[in-house]
């Protein structure tokens, strides 16, 4: 994180088509290597689903957070055992360097491309703009995970080359930030032009869908401040609505893996192509769906014996013994979802419970944020309507509070998406997901509310990392980033 660095997958790829059979060539050793910048944002892009869809316990251990996922025989993580491990570590690195470092260093090549004879200066300005709006985007989505894994974070001081040991800033104080640089982002986006016309493997330069994706980037901002800044998050959402959002699946944001090695989708990677079985679905959430008979159960997880049968979340678990992650989602050229249309109707819903100006109800869009679930999954509206008649799902007389129903079905719906379910989880406190009984010390008896620092931050930035426990109250599993106040 200290320095722009390029990734060893970018390293390799420079390694390949930097050749020439000239004596002299490479006696510099000091000057750089000229990178395009669509390949150091197809780089970055490809840095970020991989480290928010992968399964590997090393990297990303959200679904075990969630207790979507329970272990065969290796279940340290789902006690867990999260700092031993350098599960925060890996998730740092490879987002500040990987994936910040990446796009950060795309920004330099962009103001180093020189214009063709063939394009107006006009069209290349805008062309221009629009190229580091997107990059800018992507870097704002980026830290808004990292606040939402770890609370304070260095932001202020990160990416300065000329920095060694970055101070880390107050979570609370990053996201008003994080939402002015969005709008700054956004008046930069020019539809009338043209992007990258390379390497954008998200929505292929299309101007008009990043500016959804940033607007539906501000909603989540903004619903993740209610409960600790009203007025704030009722602007942020409202303006972001008004100027358009995603709101079908043709608009979500994702990364298209292909069927090949080494860019196949990387649950295929883990659950598939490793040959290993380390992994079955956890009662928590098999008992839920069976309970509602919820059809969505056949796209999440195959038959054991005729029925949906989950593992206990927290132990080890015969592999033979249950029902295991349905074929759908071990494709392996399954997209990385980083934004959904069904995602977004679930912040609605929620926004409209709050007051804001989001052009219709809480019930409208809990409704809809369900049929739009079903239907990503390959199931009908037809489906979806007969589930909602459900007495224990129909909003109207489905038990608790707006945050309880919200959370209750979207912790559903999020089921191969961990981290945004653990974002709603800690945010709505639904559905009631509570620690195993075999939970090792440092959870303190309760599900994780954040990750624990790096330990490389400790040992090499560790005035800073004293400084930031501090505030935190302590580096550990069980405090919360400041927008968790319940």
């Amino acid at each position: 994180m200290k320095k722009i660095i390029f990734s060893i997958a970018t390293l390799a790829a420079l390694t390949v088509s930097c050749v020439n059979e000239s004596d002299d060539y490479n006696l510099d050793r000091d000057l750089p290597y000229s990178v395009p910048a669509g390949s150091l944002l197809t780089n970055a892009q490809k840095e970020l689903a991989d480290q928010m869809t992968t399964p590997s316990v090393n990297l990303n251990v959200f679904r075990y957070f969630s207790q979507y996922w329970a272990a065969t025989q290796y279940t340290t993580e789902t006690r867990y055992r999260i700092k031993t491990r350098n599960i925060p570590d890996n998730h740092w690195n490879n987002l500040y360097r990987d994936v910040l470092g990446n796009l950060e260093t795309a920004k330099l090549a962009v103001n180093n491309e020189v214009k063709p004879s063939d394009v107006s200066t006009a069209d290349w300005n805008i062309q221009q703009k629009n190229k580091l709006a997107i990059i800018e985007i992507q870097e704002l989505y980026t830290y808004q995970i990292l606040v939402d894994t770890f609370g304070d974070i260095p932001y202020t001081d990160a990416l300065n080359p000329s920095i060694v040991l970055p101070k880390y800033d107050n979570d609370a104080t990053i996201y008003p930030k994080l939402i002015t640089r969005l709008n700054a982002a956004l008046a930069n986006l020019d539809d009338s032009g043209i992007s990258f016309e390379q390497g954008d493997y998200i929505y292929n330069g299309d101007v008009h869908a990043w500016k959804l994706f940033a607007n539906s980037l501000k909603v989540k901002l903004g619903i993740n401040l209610a409960d600790v800044d009203p007025a704030l998050a009722k602007t942020t959402v409202e303006t972001a609505y008004a100027d358009g959002v995603i709101m079908t699946d043709a608009d979500n944001a994702k990364f298209n893996y292909v069927v090949a090695a080494p860019n196949y989708n990387p649950i295929y990677a883990n659950l598939v192509a490793s040959g290993r079985n380390d992994f079955v679905p956890a009662s928590t959430i098999v008992n839920a769906m069976n309970t509602l008979n919820d059809p969505r159960r056949a796209k999440y997880f195959t038959l054991f014996n005729g029925i949906y049968k989950g593992a206990n979340y927290g132990y080890a678990n015969a592999y033979i013994n249950f029902s295991h992650i349905s074929d759908n989602i071990k494709q392996p050229d399954a997209a990385g979802i980083l934004f959904e249309s069904t995602e977004m109707k679930f912040y609605l819903a929620e926004a409209a419970e709050r007051g804001y100006n989001v052009g219709n109800t809480g019930e409208y869009y809990y409704n809809e944020a369900i049929r739009n679930s079903f239907t990503s999954w390959g199931l009908s509206t037809a489906d979806a309507d007969a589930y909602l008649l459900n007495p224990s799902v129909a909003y109207t007389t489905a038990a608790g509070t707006y945050k309880e129903k919200i959370g209750y079905q979207a912790w559903i719906a999020y089921f191969n998406r961990g981290f945004e379910s653990w974002t709603t989880w800690r945010r709505l406190d639904a559905p009631v997901i509570t620690a195993p009984a075999s939970a090792l010390p440092e959870a303190e008896g309760v599900v994780p509310k954040r990750y624990t620092y790096p330990v490389n931050e400790q040992t090499v930035n560790g005035a800073n990392w004293q400084a930031a426990s501090a505030a935190m109250g302590g580096d550990k599993l069980k405090n919360k980033v400041f927008w968790d106040v319940n």
